[in-house]
């Protein structure tokens, strides 16, 4: 028999026995919808190996990643290019981990994938709102005539939810109709004490890392200049702390895209957080 030691294949800190963790990490590895620059399906494996290299203890929440209680799950198995089809899946797999009162943290993959969360949360829980914090306002009809892409996934959603059961921090790109469909629905947030209209929802935290300006998080499919520091990004964090979270993901980074891994690292270091806060 080998002695080891061995490094764990999981991220840092998750606990070996599901039956009692209230969290599950799951792994979306889905990019079949890039419209720029692909990759973000890499990002659950990438992110699991780089997770050794953070610390457990968050200095924000005072909090060791050994008593947030998750358990991770590993990646799904997601057909290349078949959008619908890997909805189901992610769809199939949420809808269980709600069944045994268990709360999702999705690790993309591309934001489409929310989709197939929404979906599945919206089964157990009708009174939820969506915060995505985002470069892109993600309010396509469709692009180049396909309906389910990652720049329409916020629309498909609404449809679900409805516009008053979304919020939008961190857009600063998109076509002008968009716009005009954030100011119609006044989804667009700018300070955390904003949160408190949400204060009587279940609340789902979508993060598209490219929320961050490039110069912190250049591993991103769709870079967009004028993002939030990882600190403004913390503030909203922090607040969201004093909310009924329900579930969360952290998508879209392309972790090749960076030879520094730098973006990987800051991801790792931004999914412990969101641990904390779930």
């Amino acid at each position: 028999m080998l002695s080891g030691p061995f490094l764990d294949k999981n991220f840092i800190g998750a606990t070996e026995d599901i039956e009692q963790a209230k969290i599950v990490m799951l792994g979306m590895p889905f990019d079949g919808t890039c419209t720029n620059r692909p990759g973000a399906r890499f990002a659950p494996q990438q992110i699991r190996v780089e997770s050794v290299g953070i610390e457990e203890y968050s200095v924000y929440f005072d909090r060791n990643l050994s008593e947030c209680d998750f358990y991770d799950a590993g990646e799904l198995e997601l057909p290349f290019g078949a959008p619908k089809e890997a909805l189901e899946i992610i769809e199939k797999n949420v809808d269980e981990i709600y069944k045994y009162n268990k709360k999702l943290l999705g690790i993309g993959g591309e934001h489409l994938v929310t989709l197939g969360s929404i979906k599945a949360l919206y089964k157990h829980f009708k009174d939820i709102a969506v915060i995505q914090f985002d470069a892109h306002t993600d309010l396509r009809e469709s692009y180049l005539d396909i309906e389910l892409t990652h720049s329409g996934v916020m629309l498909q959603i609404a449809k679900i939810i409805g516009f008053e059961n979304i919020m939008q921090v961190g857009i600063r790109s998109g076509e002008k109709g968009e716009f005009e469909l954030m100011k119609k629905h006044s989804t667009l947030a700018f300070d955390p004490k904003e949160l408190e209209k949400f204060k009587d929802k279940k609340i789902f935290v979508t993060i598209d890392l490219d929320v961050l300006d490039p110069s912190i998080m250049s591993g991103t499919g769709t870079p967009e200049a004028g993002g939030l520091t990882y600190k403004e990004l913390m503030k909203w964090i922090v607040e969201l702390k004093k909310y009924n979270i329900i579930g969360a993901d952290v998508v879209e980074l392309a972790p090749d895209l960076d030879i520094t891994k730098v973006s990987t690292a800051t991801a790792c270091k931004l999914i412990r957080e969101v641990l904390m806060i779930l």
